[in-house]
């Protein structure tokens, strides 16, 4: 029988997007740390920018939870870990609550987490208890601990909407529009927290607003069961790898960089806009971030980029995703027309779109294996170089994302998450070719069992 282990949580979720589910994430996660709680915060689904507020607001390492991309025993793994060490758990939802297959309510659903509605209370008055009885019995079997009224006016307006609420559910309190803790964001979502000066002030705000508005208290403990044991094989003992960090590359998953240095690997860090030369390394990863806020200062970092095409031209692995594929181009045009030679290690260009592109959970097929990641972009990249295997939408979602290879170099829109298939990773940046064909996998016999 696993054994079990219990700690207060909730999923915060909302009926749509754009209603301030990160906001009072990170609110909640700032007011329980602040009154000397240990809290560990998780995302559902596969974001970058949220995960970097909430780190700020905890205190503590911030993973993604999803039964798809993840899976349901690597969540709930992680689960554990978190219910073994925290005073309280807290799960900011994706998209609205019942959105996507799986959605947030799946995962709640799945764990016994209990679901918090945040509503938008804007230009309303009693329509918000119709609302949050809506969220709390569409599925009767989804366990629901309340609501909390975000962007309410005044306190009238907050009792209002605490008075709407019927059939018992819980007021969580309100957040009100003017404490000016609104989080400012840009065309992937929010702004990173390496970016807002005043990120902390906004956080002790929003903090301290939540607690004037109700009594400040605990959910009811979930039990979290014991996950299977998993083995992971040092594939990449004692490799050095290269990692690019810093305001143009930060979207990497915690688990992904947990896996590497699981695997046995070295990570240094560095930055492709400010370092002059790469550290010494066996193999290079450039994650995903904003290359298209950054290109010019890339273009204008001459030892950087023939240090990389060095590393390339050397026959060394190099791993890229999504705005580190846009590094490897020949150049990059962002929204206002302004061009920069890149690297040039994948021949085509890319242009930044005022539009979203793609948006797409991915299970993409390779030689080494099967992996699985989310693309999500406002570029177009039109090359000549022909794909080794294209993505698919478990969902149907937009995307069918390229795969491309040239010698030990691959490319990508997709975003993996590494976890989903630790030998194709290892693999793909195992300096010795030999180590990297032993490792690789014909099918995806590493993937736990997952819903498709």
């Amino acid at each position: 029988m696993r054994q079990t282990r219990h700690c207060p949580a909730v999923l915060i979720a909302a009926p749509a997007s754009g209603q301030g589910k990160t906001t009072v994430t990170a609110a909640l996660a700032r007011l329980h740390r602040n009154q000397g709680r240990k809290v560990r915060v998780f995302k559902c689904g596969p974001d970058f920018l949220d995960p970097m507020i909430h780190e700020r607001a905890s205190g503590a390492p911030v993973y993604q939870l999803d039964l798809w991309m993840v899976g349901a025993e690597e969540s709930r793994r992680l689960l554990w870990e978190a219910a073994g060490e925290a005073d309280l758990i807290l799960i900011e939802g994706v998209m609205g609550l019942f959105d996507g297959t799986p959605s947030s309510a799946d995962l709640a659903r799945h764990f016994g987490v209990p679901v918090l509605g945040v509503i938008d209370g804007t230009a309303m008055a009693q329509t918000f208890g119709a609302l949050a009885l809506g969220l709390a019995r569409y599925q009767p079997d989804l366990p629901f601990a309340g609501v909390l009224a975000n962007r309410v006016g005044t306190q009238r307006h907050a009792q209002l909407l605490e008075g709407s609420l019927t059939e018992g559910l819980r007021w969580y309190g309100a957040l009100s529009r003017e404490t000016g803790i609104e989080l400012p964001s840009r065309h992937l979502g929010l702004v990173q927290a390496s970016e807002l000066n005043d990120l902390d002030r906004r956080l002790d705000a929003a903090a301290e607003a939540l607690a004037g508005s109700c009594e400040v208290a605990l959910p009811p403990p979930v039990a979290f069961e014991a996950p299977e044991p998993v083995a992971v094989e040092p594939l990449l003992a004692g490799v050095r790898l290269a990692v690019a960090r810093d305001e143009a590359f930060a979207f990497t998953y915690g688990a992904n960089l947990d896996l590497l240095r699981a695997m046995g690997a070295a990570l240094r860090f560095f930055s492709p806009i400010h370092d002059r030369h790469l550290p010494e390394a066996d193999s290079l990863y450039l994650p995903g971030g904003y290359p298209e806020l950054h290109h010019q200062a890339l273009e204008r970092n001459a030892p950087m980029l023939a240090a990389i095409r060095a590393h390339h031209q050397a026959g060394k692995p190099l791993l890229a995703e999504c705005g580190g594929m846009l590094y490897l181009l020949d150049a990059l045009t962002n929204v206002e027309g302004q061009r920069a030679e890149l690297l040039g290690l994948l021949p085509g260009e890319a242009v930044m779109q005022k539009r979203l592109a793609a948006l797409a959970l991915q299970a993409v097929t390779l030689p080494e294996g099967l992996l699985r990641g989310h693309t999500y972009h406002h570029s177009l990249t039109t090359t000549a170089l022909e794909p080794i295997a294209r993505g698919l939408s478990p969902n149907g979602g937009r995307g069918a994302e390229a795969v491309y290879r040239q010698g030990r170099m691959t490319a990508s829109y997709v975003h993996f998450y590494f976890p989903s298939n630790p030998r194709a990773i290892a693999a793909f940046l195992a300096p010795d070719i030999h180590l990297a064909k032993a490792g690789a996998l014909s099918e995806s016999a590493d993937l736990p069992a997952q819903r498709p």
